[in-house]
């Protein structure tokens, strides 16, 4: 079990849209400040399972919340702040106290661009979905079950958070236990974005050392290209609000093609996809997935009849967006396809969804 995965799963973009409307934000910086907010509030409860009592304070939590994702919509209302969210607040000043709880929605709030007064509310409409997923996949609610879930997610939740928001997180001391694990992971990915600027630093060396043997205006021509070619490619290594984590894939911004924001709508068909291809164990579940394979190769293919009007850099950044989950995907396909009766309900959609990414990856 993946806990960062099955909150993702329930935030979906209705949901997402509605907690949206709530917070009086725009769906798409609610949608990046959630992919934020969610492993940094599983940190910190992280930390209050290894405190004496903590276990059981939020067991104790969860049982509050047992049967909330199914009305959980509903309760958020219309808009303006409903009462989920506030008592989602009030249960986090319970369980991590006032100053750690502020500490925490000004760290995300900050982060994530929406801002420390949005941060609050935020974390106050997700505490209920994080607890109540809690409780809907634990059999027992008891202090002994709480401690050994967290100990287990550790490395998921670690996962999940974006790179650059380790350390904020980390300076106000509300990693928990997840901390050596989610800077060890931070680490690794600053060292291969050092990596790559070394390899792109070499490659321009090269060049200006080759330089004296060709005319200048041709050694012109050679340089600007390949500049330009180092700066998109430390611009898509760098961003950590670009990089795939294990829940899925944050949205990129800027991507507007014809009034259309591609990069929210490819990440939205990833994640969907993802989940979808996780959810198929046999037939039944395989034919219960059909018509999401197919809304995802649909909306897939209205991204590739818009390759036309996007520009060079454009095409390349949604490659980049793409090709990254290909990975996973691609396992995903194959896992699928092995399950026995899966192959003659699932391989055409599957087959025709497979041409169709690969189109955006080229």
């Amino acid at each position: 079990m993946n806990l960062v995965s099955l909150i993702t799963k329930f935030l979906t973009p209705d949901m997402i849209g509605r907690i949206a409307s709530v917070l009086g934000l725009n769906q798409t910086d609610t949608s990046s400040a959630i992919g934020t907010a969610v492993p940094a509030l599983l940190a910190a409860l992280t930390g209050v399972a290894t405190q004496p009592g903590g276990p059981q304070k939020l067991a104790d939590a969860a049982k509050q919340e047992v049967g909330t994702l199914d009305k959980y919509a509903s309760m958020l209302g219309a808009s303006g702040q409903t009462p989920v969210v506030a008592r989602g607040s009030q249960m986090l000043a319970s369980l991590l106290g006032d100053r750690d709880q502020t500490a925490l929605a000004n760290a995300v709030g900050k982060y994530s661009g929406v801002g420390s007064a949005a941060g609050g509310p935020l974390l106050g409409a997700l505490a209920p979905v994080v607890m109540g997923t809690i409780a809907r996949q634990q059999g027992a609610l008891n202090a002994g079950s709480i401690a050994n879930l967290f100990a287990s997610q550790k490395d998921n939740i670690a996962a999940a958070l974006p790179a650059g928001f380790v350390k904020s997180l980390g300076d106000v001391g509300l990693l928990g236990s997840v901390g050596d694990t989610a800077r060890r992971m931070a680490a690794a990915g600053s060292e291969t974005t050092r990596a790559a600027a070394a390899s792109v630093a070499r490659t321009l060396d090269d060049t200006r050392r080759s330089a004296p043997t060709v005319p200048s205006t041709n050694w012109l021509l050679w340089a600007i290209p390949a500049l330009v070619i180092a700066a998109l490619l430390l611009w898509l290594l760098a961003r950590p609000t670009e990089q795939v984590a294990q829940q899925g894939v944050t949205t990129v911004q800027g991507l507007m093609v014809g009034g259309i924001d591609l990069g929210k709508q490819v990440t939205d068909s990833l994640n969907s996809l993802r989940t979808t291809l996780t959810d198929v164990t046999d037939t039944t579940s395989a034919q219960a997935a059909l018509p999401k394979l197919r809304e995802a190769t649909a909306q897939i293919d209205k991204v590739s009849g818009m390759l036309g009007q996007m520009s060079d850099t454009q095409r390349k950044v949604l490659a980049g967006l793409v090709s990254p989950m290909m990975s996973t995907l691609n396992q995903l396909f194959d896992r699928v396809l092995a399950i026995p009766g899966v192959a003659e309900v699932t391989k055409p959609t599957i087959d025709t969804l497979k041409a169709k990414l690969a189109t955006l990856t080229a």
